[in-house]
């Protein structure tokens, strides 16, 4: 059995207690993932920050900011082996494959976005606590950009965006379908998977208005991508389009998707095997 470190940030709240009976929670996917490896003999240590001693057989590095500061990354490397050590900058403007440039000659609709993970919200939080704490802002200047803004052209972007490096123009690809439209999500633990389309009524397609879904298979395009990008777990969304697959956005602290929470739980039990796969290449 093996011990297992969670990295967090030092502000970060990866569990909590609620409720009357106080039991733990936490908005994370990793959360029901490590329940599961408790259940199975492997202990858990939750390390906030990087001051605690490195005694565990396999770290996860869970930091929910898009860039994991250099201190966090060192630290990391003091394991015997940590997940998604690679994986340190999910940038929408370094990872995402429908990034364009005001002088690009795409003639359809594009989407204005953070490039930020989750619209910057995690970093603003930690601000924030780290401001009540009386601590220096670990991430100063971040701004949460809670909103997408589609426009019908690139034409139609005001020219002050395209200056902003906190934000990326995109191409709006969804997948048109008879009944709404379809976007990709692809969960991975090590060599364990489920990739599933989701059809929406509405052009940006989310979880929790989805009509139907199916079971689709992973291009091998995106696999070559998610071994460049220095992921051992995570979630990838993507579409197909004209024959291509397009990264959109890779998470490596996904949420716990409360509104699909019986087809989430139904693969934790898969992306824990794929957890135990890796502990046995390094153990």
């Amino acid at each position: 059995m093996a011990r297992i470190g969670v990295i967090t940030h030092e502000f970060d709240r990866f569990e909590s207690r609620r409720g009357l009976l106080r039991r733990r929670d936490s908005p994370y996917m990793l959360f029901d993932l490590l329940e599961e490896l408790k259940r199975r003999g492997h202990s858990v240590r939750i390390l906030r920050g990087t001051a605690a001693k490195p005694a565990a057989d396999v770290a996860v590095l869970h930091l929910d900011a898009t860039v994991t500061p250099p201190d966090y990354s060192d630290y990391a490397r003091s394991f015997p082996f940590c997940l998604n050590l690679g994986a340190i900058d999910i940038s929408k403007r370094r990872i995402s494959g429908a990034v364009i440039g005001r002088d690009d000659g795409w003639k359809g609709r594009v989407i204005v976005k953070s490039s930020l993970n989750h619209w910057g919200t995690p970093e603003e939080q930690l601000n924030l606590r780290a401001r009540r704490a009386g601590k220096p802002e670990p991430f100063p200047g971040a701004e949460a950009f809670e909103r997408y803004e589609i426009h019908a052209s690139l034409a139609d972007v005001p020219a002050e965006l395209f200056e902003r490096q906190d934000l990326v123009v995109e191409k709006f690809i969804p997948e048109p379908e008879s009944d709404g439209f379809g976007a990709r999500f692809w969960l991975f633990c090590g060599e364990r998977e489920r990739c599933t389309r989701h059809v929406s009524p509405q052009s940006l397609v989310k979880g929790d208005d989805t009509i139907r879904r199916e079971a689709v298979p992973v291009p091998d395009e995106l696999r070559a991508l998610r071994r460049q990008l220095g992921f051992d777990y995570g979630k990838f969304d993507f579409v197909l389009h004209e024959g291509r697959a397009v990264l959109l956005d890779a998470n490596k602290t996904p949420g716990r998707a409360r509104s699909l929470s019986s087809f989430v739980a139904a693969g934790n039990s898969n992306l824990a095997d794929g957890f135990e796969g890796l502990i046995r290449k390094v153990t």
